[in-house]
């Protein structure tokens, strides 16, 4: 099941119930890529630019719209930085975080 949290006291945007253990999950999304194909995903709110932490949120959840992609990453991914590049379109998988493309399985600990 999915709950949101009441009003924006929150820094994460729903919780899901997944095999017994609650995630806290921030969704992000990019419209446009850079020259070169990449989406930025900053791991920060648009209001606030203090970065995520654990104690925030337990997954960061990106949809690149015009790709229909989606990464589900964890937030211990962005211990060392505040912004992620994803580059879905890459016959050269230019980017290391393709690992978490569709990784819905993985993170919720069912693959």
């Amino acid at each position: 099941w999915v709950s949101k949290p009441w009003g924006d006291s929150d820094r994460y945007d729903f919780v899901v119930d997944a095999g017994g253990r609650l995630w806290r999950v921030q969704v992000k999304s990019a419209y446009r890529s850079t020259k070169e194909g990449g989406y930025t995903v900053h791991a920060f709110g648009n209001e606030n630019r203090d970065p995520y932490t654990a104690a925030d949120v337990d997954v960061l959840v990106a949809y690149l719209v015009p790709e229909d992609a989606w990464y589900v990453v964890p937030i211990a991914a962005f211990n060392r930085i505040k912004s992620m590049k994803l580059f879905p379109a890459s016959r050269r998988r230019r980017s290391k975080h393709e690992v978490y493309r569709e990784a819905w399985a993985a993170f919720m600990g069912q693959g």
